[in-house]
């Protein structure tokens, strides 16, 4: 993108290019933090479809404690993106 001169160009003008950019860099930052999580539920997906490499006759309370864990820390992502629990509305 070409940049406008700012002692010629009107300041409308200026803000509106300045504007433009800010949304394109704010677009680019939340499809990459967007990919982040894609690969992030990727590996999550596949540890759970690996029974979070627990072997079933080796399972004892510690693996319960472990999973009660990862169950807390989603269960406050998906209240907050769905609004719901403390962040119900």
């Amino acid at each position: 993108m070409t940049r406008l001169n700012p002692i010629t160009t009107p300041r409308h003008q200026l803000r509106a290019e300045k504007a433009a950019r800010n949304k394109e860099a704010a677009l680019n930052a939340f499809v990459g933090k967007k990919a982040e999580i894609d690969v992030m539920l990727a590996r999550l997906q596949g540890l759970s479809d690996d029974h979070f490499n627990a072997d079933p006759d080796e399972v004892n309370w510690g693996h319960v404690g472990t999973l009660e864990h990862y169950a807390s820390l989603l269960k406050r992502i998906t209240d907050s993106a769905f609004s719901e629990g403390e962040h119900a509305e």
